[in-house]
């Protein structure tokens, strides 16, 4: 499938959000003939249309659907609207920003999803690759669109892509492509778990090398590819995170120990193996060019590199004690992962609750048996959390959890913040919650301090 040339083309832009926005921008230097159409009556980002462009809000007009000769999509909004099946119907092309750019892009491409860890991954690649020398352009479904992308010079393009982007994908030819995990969310857009984990599989389609999950077989590709890597905990893995006497290490295939994970700025076992991802990633781009990636830059880069904010980020230390935002963990996927592999030598105090999405939280069950761990249950959900435990503490927000929290803290203890819930039964943004929660260890260390 081609829409190029794209002179002259009829082509119909769904969605005015900042995604949008790029393709309006991008079709118009093609010389393509564009309408655009959102669903709210009110849509973003309408006074940045110029003029000459025609626009409708309010609904999916099917008449201008069927008068396109391509149709591009917002990634939020489901391609199975009844709306576009007429123009399905007549031939026509649905695709997405990133089919798009795939067709035009002339550099290698690194590809990253997940349902948890991609923007980490994402951007510890691409400083990674910056610390080697390499122009990097970092874009998809996070930061920049990724057709602004190709506004600028560069060596090497890497893409964080969702599920929604995937499903309109069809042109990428990733030079390494990774699934990191699959976990339940978005479910109420798919039929199932499968259909999810299928529209995740997407980004191997042409890839020349897979990194695949050691721990989770659903990240294995159902196509071919001509090479696969895989990265996990134990010998078994190509890119293996190992018990050593001196602690945990990172180790990697022909080069041997690149570090101990005491000497990494990240903190916790799954940003351990979101490191090993990277640097298999970085390998498999290397290796096309006939060698491996210069060991000297991941050091460099995993010594420095904090993380991104709301994800498992190191607030503080007051007297002994971690706090850790882990807000961005909406799912109890995530949860799941920030809870494996700890290594605090106190009680944990365990923040969790939300809008659970209707999800299954009885996977974290297990884990709140655990006697060093303390779980503070809140907002709309938070009793379903309360009810797999014990020791729970049920309250209704979040600033009653932290007050529950203060009288039972030690030296050695951590507070995180990890709910496996949207924010927004009680926040605008899981960004909101974390800063939330960041203010409230600051204030809580303060008082420590003045006692």
């Amino acid at each position: 499938m081609s829409i190029n040339p794209l002179k002259n083309q009829k082509v119909c832009v769904v969605g005015l959000g900042k995604t949008g926005l790029s393709c309006v921008a991008f079709l118009q230097k093609q010389g393509a003939n564009v309408r655009v159409m959102d669903t709210r009556t009110h849509a973003p980002n309408l006074e940045q249309l110029p003029e000459r462009i025609e626009r409708h809000t309010g609904s999916l007009r099917e008449d201008w659907l069927t008068w396109a000769d391509t149709i591009v999509v917002s990634p939020g909004l489901d391609v199975k609207n009844p709306a576009f099946i007429p123009a399905l119907q007549k031939g026509t092309p649905l695709i997405g920003d990133i089919e798009l750019f795939c067709q035009f892009a002339d550099k290698p491409i690194i590809a990253i999803t997940g349902s948890n860890g991609k923007s980490t991954v994402t951007t510890l690649v691409t400083a990674m690759a910056r610390a080697a020398g390499l122009r990097v352009g970092m874009g998809g479904n996070i930061g920049i669109p990724a057709l602004s992308l190709l506004d600028e010079e560069a060596d090497l393009y890497v893409l964080e892509l969702s599920s929604f982007q995937l499903e309109t994908t069809y042109s990428l030819r990733a030079v390494a492509a990774t699934v990191l995990n699959v976990s339940p969310d978005h479910l109420n857009r798919y039929a199932d778990m499968q259909a999810y984990t299928d529209a995740k599989l997407r980004i191997y389609h042409n890839a020349q090398m897979a990194v695949v999950n050691d721990q989770d077989p659903q990240t294995e590709p159902k196509n071919k590819v001509e090479r696969e890597f895989t990265f996990g905990v134990g010998e078994m893995a190509d890119y293996a995170l190992l018990k050593k006497a001196q602690g945990w290490a990172l180790h990697l295939p022909e080069t041997g120990e690149l570090m101990t994970t005491a000497e990494m700025a990240l903190v916790g076992q799954h940003n351990a193996l979101n490191a090993l991802a990277a640097a298999a990633l970085l390998d498999g781009y290397a290796l096309t060019q006939g060698s491996l990636f210069p060991r000297k830059a991941l050091r460099e880069t995993l010594r420095t590199f904090t993380g991104l904010d709301h994800r498992f980020q190191l607030v503080g230390e007051w007297q002994g004690v971690r706090w850790i935002n882990d807000s961005k963990a909406t799912n109890v996927g995530s949860t799941l992962a920030a809870l494996q592999g700890l290594h605090c030598t106190g009680t944990l105090h365990l923040l969790l609750g939300g809008d659970a999405k209707g999800a299954d939280v009885s996977e974290l069950s297990p884990y709140l048996q655990n006697p060093a761990l303390k779980a503070y249950c809140f907002g709309k959900d938070g009793a379903l959390f309360a009810a797999l435990t014990d020791n729970a503490v049920l309250v209704e927000t979040m600033t009653q959890a932290v007050q529950a929290i203060l009288p039972n803290l030690q030296a050695g203890d951590w507070v995180l913040l990890s709910p496996a819930c949207a924010s927004l039964d009680q926040f605008s943004c899981f960004e909101a919650r974390g800063d939330a929660f960041a203010n409230l260890a600051r204030q809580a260390g303060t008082k420590i301090l003045e006692e």
